[in-house]
């Protein structure tokens, strides 16, 4: 049996292939913390990542945003050659580490990088090339997203995952769903994701369903998602609730709610976005939202570990 990934420390996770990964997740109960990180935008910290500092105030798992895998920047990591972006970072923070590609049938958004930090780059699209060429940089997880305003909607999401399940399913966890309705206004509120949803993305070969956390989408409870989230279950994958609508720059008393509702939902991964300013979630509410899953005893274990275990 896999050890709980509460127990795993780096040499762990460098051994572990995607199934013993996702049995790790598992195993820990809903006490698996995700933290989401832009390497493009300016360190917190200067001349640390945003990476490292999320991975001491205790995340598990990294999720880069806007990582472009042909042109990859994370900011403040060491100068190394382009394809070994990843495994720098990994060597650094002996974490699991996954990236979003956006399956993107239209773009809503200006086309200006100038206007628009979100705009969409050929190397963040969810294409299979970009996928692969993931894999090879030694990526852990994809998930298929969007980001504001660039027009991912759920059919997109179902036909990618299909391509990538049959090319590259064997080789890395592949994650699906949306934080937001990402510039789709008929997949808004509860419409971001439904049963019917989960159902497709499953069948197209999702292992992680992901939905957004009670209380940061209108109309997205801790009832509702408690439904998604056993129904997921149900059908054999795991969830990740996600706090990706700002929240994550909240008051420490309002990320401690958030945390118990997606706790008490039954979700298996918990999920913090990368605006606090921007480029991570404010380190106190990484801290007060992993001591609330978990307590402080797994909460300092994890920011205290070494990455030479």
């Amino acid at each position: 049996m896999s050890k709980r990934f509460l127990d795993c420390y780096a040499s762990d996770f460098e051994k572990m292939n995607k199934q013993e990964l996702l049995d790790a997740i598992a195993g820990s109960e809903g006490r698996v913390l995700a933290c989401e990180t832009i390497g493009m935008a300016m360190p917190m910290l200067g001349d640390i990542t945003n990476a490292e500092f999320v991975c001491a105030m205790g995340a598990d798992i990294l999720l880069l945003n806007l990582f472009d895998v042909e042109k990859p920047v994370i900011n403040g990591l060491p100068n190394v050659p382009p394809m070994k972006t990843i495994a720098e970072l990994k060597r650094l923070t002996g974490r699991p580490v996954g990236i979003n590609l956006e399956p993107v049938q239209q773009s809503l958004s200006s086309d200006s990088s100038d206007q628009n930090l979100w705009q969409l780059t050929q190397g963040r699209k969810a294409t299979l090339a970009n996928a692969q060429k993931a894999c090879q940089m030694g990526v852990d997880m994809i998930l298929l997203t969007g980001n504001p305003g660039i027009g991912v909607d759920n059919a997109a999401i179902t036909e990618t995952l299909k391509v990538f399940r049959k090319e590259i399913g064997e080789q890395v966890i592949l994650a699906a769903g949306k934080m937001h309705a990402s510039g789709i206004i008929s997949e808004a509120g509860e419409h971001i994701i439904t049963e019917n949803d989960i159902k497709e993305f499953v069948k197209a070969g999702a292992d992680i369903i992901l939905l957004p956390a009670p209380g940061t989408v209108g109309g997205i409870t801790m009832e509702y998602a408690k439904s998604l989230i056993s129904y997921a279950h149900r059908l054999g994958a795991l969830t990740i609730t996600a706090v990706g609508t700002s929240q994550e720059g909240a008051d420490v008393h309002t990320i401690r709610q958030i945390a118990l509702m997606c706790k008490m939902a039954g979700t298996d991964i918990h999920h913090l976005g990368d605006a606090g300013y921007l480029g991570m979630a404010l380190p106190e509410n990484i801290q007060a939202y992993s001591t609330a899953i978990r307590g402080v005893r797994h909460t300092y274990h994890r920011m205290a570990a070494s990455t030479a275990r």
